[in-house]
C-alpha cells in the first residue's frame, strides 16, 4: 500500500512538473521559447525569471525579461583565469584586498611562491551561464530607477535598447546596480532642477575627481580584455573602452538612456575611440565624452572610419544578420548589435565606386580604410551592374573596396576619394607619367639624411616606384616617372607603419588621408 501511495505522489509531481514547464513554454512568445532551449543545463535559471515575472501584476518586467532572452544569444564574458605549469587552476580574487595597489602586490606574492604563471581564456555565454535571480534583481533595479527619471515616458523600445542591459561590452557579469546607483544618485538629485547638458558637464568634473585615464600613462598587464563594472569602482582607472563602459553603468543606474559609441578606427591615423551617447526626454542624442576637455556635444579630432553604436538588441541592417560568419573579416561586422551612427558625428555621402569586370556576381564588397600599414574593412555594399554603393561614408577619407576570401582581402576595384567638396577614382595613369617633389612637413615628415625613402604606388596593391637616400641639407625629395591620379605611400627604412598615404595634384598640392 504505501508503494503504491509512494508511486501515485511521484506520477503527480511529475505530472505537476512537466504542466508546469509545459506553461512557461506555451505563454512565451516563439522566440523567448528558442533562447531557453538553447541555455542547455541553465534552462531552469530562465524559467525561474520567467515564471517570476509571470506571477507579478507588471506586465513590463515580462516583456523586458523576454527582449533580455530573446536576444541573449549573441552576448558573453570574455574572462580568463591563471593556471600554473602543470596546469592547475589558480584561484585569485582582487576584490578580497583593500584597495587594487594591495591586489597587485597579493599578484606579484602569488608569482613568487607559484613560479611562472600561464593564462587560460574563457567565454562565457550568457544564456548558460546568466542565474534567474542575477535577472530578477537587476530588472528590479532598473525599473525603480527608471520609473523616477526624466526618461520614464520615452517609448518603451528605447527603454530597452539603452537602460535596461544589463551589460555594456563583453566584460564579466557583475552585480553592479545597487553599487552604481548609489554612487551616482547625485545625478537623479541634479537633474530635479538642472538642464540634462549640466548634468553631463558634472559627469565630466566627476570622472575626473576620481579616475584615471590610462592612455598614453599605463597598459594593463593583465590580460582582462574588458574590465567589469566592479572593477572600474574599485581599481578607479581604465582606457577609453573603460571610461565609455564606467558611464555607461553610471547612468543606466539612474534609469538614464545612454548609448556606447565606438570608432573602431580612425580613418587619417591610427587606433579606435570609444565614447557615449546620453539621450534627452524626447530621445535626442547628446555626446559625451569625459575623457576629453569639451565633455558635452564634443566633436570628433579626425575622421573616423565609422561610428558604431551598440544595441543590445540583433540589428536587421547587419551584415552578420543576413551572412554566414565565415565570409566576414574579423572585426565588429561579425556583431549583429549595432547601428551606423557615423552621420551624427561627421558629414557623410553615399559613394558610389566601379568594380572591376571580374567581380559582377559577388554577393559583399567590403570598404576598406587604410591604418597601420594595411586596409581594414569597416563597412560593407552590395555590389549592383559593376558598381557598388557604401552608405554613410565620412568625408575626408579614401575608401578602397574589397572582397573578403579565405581569409584574406582581395581588391575589387580602384580607390576613392570621398572628399569634402567631391569624389575622385584613383585609378593610376601608368602612361602619362610626371616628376613630382615631396617636400618636409613639420610634425609629419621630416626627412633623416642618410635613411632610405621608398614611394610606392596603389594598383590593387603598393608598386614600388623609386627609392632614395635623404641627402644631407635637403628639405625635398624628387621622384621621376610616378603615375599619375594614383594614391602613393612613402615609407622609410624606419618605419613604424605610422605613415598615411597621399595624392598629389598637378599643382604640386599634396592631400593627406
Amino acid at each position: 500500500m504505501r508503494l503504491y501511495i509512494f508511486s501515485i505522489l511521484v506520477f503527480l509531481l511529475f505530472l505537476t512538473t512537466s504542466c508546469h514547464r509545459q506553461v512557461i513554454i506555451d505563454d512565451v512568445p516563439f522566440s523567448v521559447q528558442r533562447a531557453i532551449e538553447q541555455a542547455g543545463d541553465n534552462r531552469q535559471e530562465l524559467e525561474k525569471a520567467v515564471t517570476h515575472f509571470q506571477a507579478q501584476d507588471d506586465t513590463l518586467k515580462l516583456q523586458a525579461l523576454y527582449f533580455l532572452l530573446e536576444n541573449m544569444d549573441n552576448h558573453y564574458s570574455a574572462d580568463y583565469y591563471w593556471k600554473d605549469r602543470e596546469g592547475r587552476r589558480i584561484d585569485f580574487d582582487e576584490f578580497a584586498y583593500p584597495d587594487f595597489p594591495s591586489a597587485v602586490a597579493g599578484m606579484d606574492k602569488l608569482r613568487e611562491k607559484k613560479g611562472t604563471l600561464l593564462k587560460q581564456d574563457t567565454l562565457y555565454r550568457d544564456l548558460e551561464t546568466i542565474s534567474g535571480t542575477y535577472l530578477i534583481d537587476h530588472i528590479d533595479h532598473v525599473f525603480k530607477s527608471w520609473r523616477s527619471s526624466y526618461a520614464k515616458d520615452i517609448p518603451f523600445e528605447d527603454f530597452c535598447e539603452y537602460v535596461l542591459p544589463y551589460r555594456a561590452t563583453i566584460e564579466p557579469l557583475q552585480d553592479w546596480q545597487e553599487a552604481y546607483h548609489e554612487r551616482y544618485h547625485w545625478m537623479t538629485d541634479s537633474l530635479r532642477n538642472k538642464p540634462l547638458k549640466t548634468v553631463l558637464a558634472y559627469a565630466g568634473i566627476d570622472y575626473n575627481d576620481w579616475f584615471t585615464f590610462t592612455f598614453g600613462k599605463e597598459t594593463r598587464d593583465e590580460p582582462l580584455p574588458r574590465l567589469g563594472p566592479n572593477h572600474l569602482l574599485f581599481r578607479e582607472k581604465g582606457a577609453c573602452e573603460d571610461v565609455a563602459a564606467l558611464e555607461v553603468f553610471a547612468f543606466r543606474s539612474q534609469g538614464i538612456p545612454v548609448a556606447y559609441d565606438i570608432v573602431p578606427l580612425w580613418a587619417t591615423s591610427m587606433g579606435a575611440h570609444f565614447m557615449n551617447t546620453v539621450f534627452d526626454k524626447d530621445m535626442q542624442p547628446v555626446h559625451l565624452d569625459v575623457t576629453t576637455g569639451t565633455v558635452v556635444d564634443h566633436e570628433l579630432p579626425r575622421e573616423p572610419a565609422k561610428v558604431i553604436r551598440q544595441t543590445y538588441s540583433a540589428q536587421p541592417g547587419a551584415l552578420a544578420s543576413t551572412l554566414d560568419e565565415d565570409l566576414i573579416p574579423y572585426n565588429f561586422l561579425r556583431t549583429k548589435n549595432y547601428v551606423d551612427a557615423t552621420a551624427e558625428y561627421w558629414p557623410v555621402r553615399d559613394i558610389q565606386t566601379e568594380l572591376f569586370g571580374n567581380v559582377q556576381d559577388t554577393s559583399v564588397v567590403y570598404a576598406c580604410m587604410f591604418s597601420g600599414g594595411h586596409w581594414h574593412p569597416m563597412w560593407w555594399g552590395r555590389p549592383d551592374s559593376g558598381r557598388v554603393t557604401f552608405t554613410d561614408m565620412p568625408r575626408g577619407t579614401v575608401v578602397m573596396p574589397a572582397h573578403f576570401r579565405d581569409g584574406k582581402l582581395v581588391p575589387v576595384g580602384y580607390p576613392t576619394v570621398n572628399g569634402f567638396n567631391n569624389e575622385l577614382l584613383l585609378r593610376p595613369d601608368t602612361v602619362h607619367t610626371r616628376t613630382i617633389e615631396i617636400h618636409e612637413q613639420d610634425r609629419y615628415l621630416i626627412f633623416r639624411p642618410g635613411k632610405r625613402y621608398e614611394l610606392f604606388y596603389w594598383d590593387t596593391q603598393w608598386r614600388l616606384v623609386a627609392e632614395k637616400i635623404a641627402p644631407e641639407n635637403e628639405r625635398v625629395l624628387q621622384f621621376d616617372n610616378v603615375p599619375r591620379n594614383a594614391l602613393m605611400l612613402l615609407v622609410p627604412e624606419y618605419s613604424e607603419r605610422k605613415e598615411r598615404p597621399f595624392m598629389i595634384m598637378d599643382d604640386g598640392t599634396r592631400h593627406w588621408w
